[in-house]
């Protein structure tokens, strides 16, 4: 008696699972690369190195680029946070409420160190993957900007004397509470609207691909 030949499993059946499997891997590269590349910046920094911060940074954003599904929107919330950290950042330096380590090349000059510009962008290509849940909480990502801003900065000048802040230092952090709070606002905001473009040209996509004209 001859057997049949087994019954190859569909590929649709096996679809999900290894997508599944992609976007589990890709939220941890996601999170783990901006991990490594804070790391970097910050360590770089404090031993008065200026450039593996924004060299990593650009390997990371260019990493993330090539794997994402939402490149206009990543791209603008880049270009933003750029935009961000030279306000942000540039204010703290030249009030003096701070000074960087590493503070030379900055943007502008005397403003934002390019390590800390670099982790500006790298933080922004967590917004659409990583970090993707705030999108649906933009209070909470306020909130976040809030008391985790000051907080990340005073850790990183304590820990790594990446930053130094000015007597009375709650000068410094009061500024970075609110340059945080009104950053996240605005990246939540333009997050919030690259997904909902990305859901609509998918849409449209879908409706195309059933049109038998």
């Amino acid at each position: 008696m001859t057997q049949s030949p087994a019954t190859p499993v569909p590929r649709r059946h096996a679809m999900p699972g290894a997508a599944r499997r992609r976007e589990v891997l890709h939220f941890w590269g996601n999170l783990l690369g901006y991990q490594a590349v804070w790391f970097i910046a910050v360590i770089g920094a404090g031993h008065g190195w200026a450039w593996p911060g924004p060299i990593s940074a650009l390997v990371f954003v260019a990493w993330q680029l090539r794997l994402s599904d939402q490149v206009r929107s990543d791209a603008i919330l880049v270009v933003a946070a750029l935009a961000a950290g030279c306000v942000v950042d540039g204010v703290l330096a030249a009030t003096g409420w701070a000074v960087h380590a590493s503070p030379a090349p900055a943007v502008p000059a005397g403003g934002a160190p390019i390590w800390i510009l670099g982790l500006w962008a790298a933080y922004a290509m967590t917004l659409n993957h990583s970090l993707a849940s705030l999108r649906r909480h933009p209070w909470l990502a306020c909130a976040l900007g809030t008391v985790a801003g000051p907080l990340v900065y005073w850790g990183a000048g304590r820990t790594w004397q990446a930053l130094a802040f000015a007597s009375p230092a709650w000068h410094g952090l009061l500024w970075l509470a609110v340059g945080w709070t009104g950053a996240m606002a605005v990246l939540i905001v333009l997050a919030r609207r690259g997904l909902h473009e990305t859901v609509a040209v998918g849409a449209e996509g879908r409706i195309d691909a059933g049109d038998p004209s």
